[in-house]
């Protein structure tokens, strides 16, 4: 959308007009010389041919070139769509199981079976989709932890980083410990106050070289809140022989979460644990993240502007030029030039 800054001085445009109405005409002192054949000689100059009576080109060209340098004054800009700008919000660090246990087909979705990873992924990423304003940040790991996405408002980028995640990625084993001391790594030197981390594990800390509660007191003394979530059902019914019910049994695939670590974890830290035996359960949890850590709604948002003042006033300078260019004696110097070349 274009916008004059300065609009007031489109007042001006008739003021070429004012002077010449109201101010005096110059009066000519100098001496007047009679001719008394003037009326022949103006005819005679009317007949040359290819004479163009140039007064009226001058004067619109006069008229344009002034309307461009008022145009111009008026600072004229260009005022581009509306922009969101990030607002302050938290540092939001999500840690995330790659372990063989993530293979477990103990979740559905729409009535299908499905593994531990595909249930995170399809709930995890909504839940990324609305943290507006914050800085998101991924960590994979398994027998090893490492970061898949640094701390950033690209949200759509840590999407994908987590869709094409894998089981193996990061090890078959599940370091806890690990994942929570690189997560305060990266957290602890950022600014603001408040900086979070959910972790989300279907096991216990079997890998990794840090303990989870040396690991989850270093994030206490570095302010910073953990979210434990424990993920798997707890009861699970195996196939019999060729998959019949014959031979069937009901088991707990969640046998090996380590629950008491998960709470010890979230208490240290100010957080929460939170137990996900379905997907509806896992959407519950982060529907419940979103209520205990809101959305930044503080947002501002900027419209970008781009001077156009050198488009009206490289019009005016253009038809400056090309007036100056007619007002020179183009015909006497080619006059003058003929008449050489025919005395030579």
């Amino acid at each position: 959308m274009l916008e004059f800054q300065a609009s007031w001085v489109f007042y001006c445009l008739p003021l070429p007009l004012i002077v010449y109405w109201l101010l005096p005409a110059a009066q000519q002192k100098q001496a007047a010389i009679r001719v008394p054949f003037y009326q022949q000689l103006g005819e005679l100059e009317n007949q040359q041919q290819g004479r163009i009576n140039k007064r009226p080109l001058r004067l619109l060209s006069s008229a344009v070139i002034w309307c461009c340098l008022v145009a111009a004054a008026a600072s004229p800009t260009w005022i581009g769509d509306p922009i969101t700008l990030p607002a302050n919000g938290r540092d939001l660090m999500l840690a995330v199981d790659l372990s063989e246990s993530m293979l477990i087909e103990d979740m559905q979705i729409r009535g299908e079976q499905a593994n531990r990873l595909i249930a995170v992924k399809a709930v995890m990423d909504d839940f990324i989709a609305r943290r507006k304003g914050d800085r998101i940040g991924l960590i994979l790991f398994g027998s090893q932890a490492y970061v898949q996405a640094p701390l950033t408002f690209d949200r759509a980028t840590v999407q994908r980083f987590l869709r094409e995640s894998q089981i193996g990625f990061a090890g078959g084993s599940t370091a806890i410990g690990d994942a929570l001391g690189l997560a305060v790594k990266r957290l602890r030197k950022r600014p603001g106050d408040r900086h979070v981390l959910v972790l989300l594990t279907d096991g216990a800390n079997t890998a990794g070289e840090v303990k989870p509660l040396a690991a989850a007191k270093f994030a206490a003394d570095n302010n910073i809140i953990v979210y434990t979530i424990g993920v798997g059902a707890d009861e699970m019914v195996t196939p019999g022989i060729f998959g019949s019910s014959f031979g069937a049994r009901k088991v707990n695939p969640s046998a090996d979460l380590d629950e008491k670590t998960l709470k010890q974890i979230a208490s240290l830290t100010g957080g929460r644990y939170f137990r996900a035996r379905s997907p509806e359960e896992l959407m519950n949890i982060y529907q419940l993240l979103d209520e205990l850590e809101p959305v930044e709604d503080n947002q501002q948002t900027f419209r970008p502007s781009k001077s156009l003042f050198y488009w009206p006033l490289g019009v005016a300078l253009a038809l400056s030029l090309l007036v100056a260019i007619t007002l020179l004696p183009w015909q006497r110097w080619l006059e003058n030039l003929s008449s050489r070349e025919a005395a030579q």
